[in-house]
């Protein structure tokens, strides 16, 4: 168990500064409310303020009755709100919401190889047989989620066997590290970099699976998912900044340090539970302290980022604007340190 050193009411007044200023965003319905909304359940779960309940309620509300876009992978990620509604709400409305994304998933998004998802923005085939790592986040991590609330094994091995063909495309055996990207039509890692959020989606959704997943040893892809966060984690470690938080490019030093990859590896890193790792959390919940501003915005957070032609690409994807992501990865970083 991690000994870290906090003040729980000074974390609970930052979380709520962060919830109140990410539900004034005028976020949409796609993958940037959907990762920011994740964390504003989070927070509600992880504190009971039912204030954030009731936000989450009201814009949904609001935006159901003008109209849902359609389903891509994207916006699969705002599956995970509408799950903690109808959780604590019983509303029918939020789980056939949640149904809908499933069939999605399972009978019309586009697949390739094993059955791997494509990674898709829009109706478009933008990306053909491309694996992402933020698949991770906005679908399999979705689906295992439904799949071990309605112990639906089918939709428990799919979800799975997203998580282990994502590991085998994306993670280098040799640092432990995951690239952003995979195109299976030229069986390359595209660009190559080891991009800092594409580690956090791998990793923070790696952490979930045991936790969601009680009897997690009984399914073979499991022992992948362990085996993977660990030398992920053990690499992850040896590039923390001095400042406590994570580059865009891990291994490039004059990459910006960037912070929505920061909390989503700091997150992993408490889910996982590895003591040892106590230090490097300490010293991100820190240098993640320092980017919250007093009226709840996250600073140093880079900008929706698809898969970069070069190194130049990455190293000048704008931060000076707060960003959904930014928002729900911090609260989810936070939340999970206090449960």
């Amino acid at each position: 168990m991690l000994q870290l050193n906090y003040d729980r009411e000074e974390i609970i007044r930052i979380i709520d500064n962060v919830v109140k200023k990410t539900m004034a965003m005028d976020l949409t319905w796609d993958w940037p409310c959907g990762v920011a909304y994740y964390g504003v359940s989070r927070a509600y779960q992880t504190t009971g303020n039912k204030e954030y309940l009731n936000m989450l309620i009201h814009w949904a509300d609001e935006y159901i009755e003008l109209g849902l876009p359609h389903w891509t992978v994207n916006t699969c990620a705002m599956g995970h709100m509408p799950i903690t509604l109808y959780e604590e709400t019983g509303d029918q409305k939020y789980w056939d919401i949640v149904m809908s994304k499933v069939d999605y998933l399972q009978n019309h998004a586009l697949r390739f190889g094993d059955n791997v998802l494509q990674h898709t923005v829009s109706a478009n085939n933008d990306f053909p047989e491309q694996a992402w790592a933020d698949t991770l986040f906005m679908a399999a991590f979705f689906l295992l989620r439904v799949g071990t609330k309605l112990k639906d094994e089918a939709m428990i091995q799919d979800a799975l066997n997203q998580y282990y063909w994502h590991i085998k495309y994306l993670q280098d055996p040799s640092t432990g590290f995951w690239y952003h990207g995979y195109n299976n039509v030229n069986q390359d890692h595209m660009s190559g970099f080891f991009w800092g959020r594409a580690n956090a989606w791998g990793a923070y959704t790696m952490s979930q699976v045991k936790i969601l997943l009680k009897d997690w040893y009984l399914y073979p892809q499991c022992m992948d998912v362990e085996c993977s966060l660990r030398d992920q984690l053990a690499g992850l470690k040896l590039v923390q900044t001095e400042n406590g938080l994570w580059r865009t490019i891990l291994d490039d030093m004059e990459s910006y340090e960037e912070v929505s990859a920061s909390c989503g590896i700091a997150a992993a890193m408490i889910n996982n539970g590895n003591p040892l790792h106590t230090k490097y959390v300490q010293k991100a919940l820190n240098g993640i302290l320092n980017h919250i501003t007093e009226d709840g915005r996250v600073l140093g957070v880079s900008g929706g980022t698809a898969v970069m032609k070069d190194r130049e690409g990455y190293r000048n994807i704008p931060k000076d604007w707060i960003q959904g992501w930014g928002q729900g990865l911090a609260l989810s970083f936070l939340s999970d340190m206090l449960t």
